[in-house]
């Protein structure tokens, strides 16, 4: 199982970030799935080995911009390529009128067939490789995880935006991998005015040691964090490290990790 990120930045992008958007593929499948697409992701997959000709599907956590405002553009340039395959988008109430207002005010004609599935917390999707659940986080808005269990495999969640990870419950119990926000340090985060309904590195520590999960990707990085001589990304992964024993990375742009059979997470 192989994990591409193309964004990590939390809110907006930076020089060294984009915002949110994973690609998944399985061994011996072809295609590969997109989990959020936030502004210039298409630009994003062009510094990969991933293609759009060979996407299968796209995955919304939920509908704040840095997660899905690329998806017009993707469509439209897969149109361009002449990857004219079926593409089929899942997401969260209201992802539908946005792309058919968005469609319909360029008058773009795809010339492939598009269909847009707006799914409910519980649901359950079943593909070639995998079923994928719906589970329910806490945010500013309605979001979404997608927990992900390969056929007689391995088992992983794909969160969005989240103040509580341990609201995944038993999902988290010995997960072989949990990709999970992790935008402030708990410093940060307890010195904000205005406070966000995020996650901080000593949160997700405290709960991924707590519930036994076995690697951790964080991503969803605070601006903040770059090239700032006070708070960087260093402190971020000191917090983690402290309350969290198992294996656990920070995610940056084009970070390439495999999963293997035995649930060994490493990078490329």
């Amino acid at each position: 199982m192989k994990l591409t990120f193309l964004g990590t930045s939390a809110g907006k992008p930076t020089k060294e970030r984009n915002v949110s958007a994973l690609g998944l593929e399985f061994e011996g499948c072809g295609n590969w799935y997109l989990f959020d697409c936030g502004d210039g992701t298409q630009r994003q997959i062009l510094q990969t080995s991933l293609s759009l000709a060979k996407l299968s599907a796209i995955f919304i956590t939920h509908l704040h911009g840095d997660h899905y405002y690329g998806l017009p553009g993707l469509l439209s340039t897969k149109k361009l390529d002449a990857s004219l395959n079926p593409m089929t988008i899942y997401g969260p109430r209201g992802i539908k009128e946005f792309l058919e207002i968005a469609i319909d005010a360029s008058k773009e004609r795809l010339g492939f067939a598009l269909e847009i599935i707006e799914y409910e917390y519980g649901d359950e999707f079943v593909f070639d490789k995998f079923s994928l659940k719906v589970l329910p986080l806490v945010h500013s808005k309605e979001s979404a995880a997608f927990y992900v269990r390969e056929t007689a495999g391995r088992k992983l969640i794909i969160a969005g935006d989240n103040a509580e990870p341990d609201v995944l419950g038993d999902y988290l119990q010995n997960i072989d991998l949990l990709v999970h926000e992790c935008t402030f340090t708990q410093e940060t985060y307890d010195n904000l005015k205005k406070k966000f309904l995020h996650t901080t590195a000593k949160v997700l520590g405290v709960t991924a040691q707590k519930r036994g999960v076995k690697n951790l990707i964080a991503n969803h990085v605070s601006p903040r964090y770059d090239n700032n001589d006070d708070l960087n990304v260093s402190t971020l992964r000191d917090e983690l490290k402290f309350h969290y024993e198992g294996n656990f990375f920070i995610a940056k742009d084009f970070d390439v990790y495999h999963l293997d059979k035995d649930g060994l997470l490493s990078i490329e």
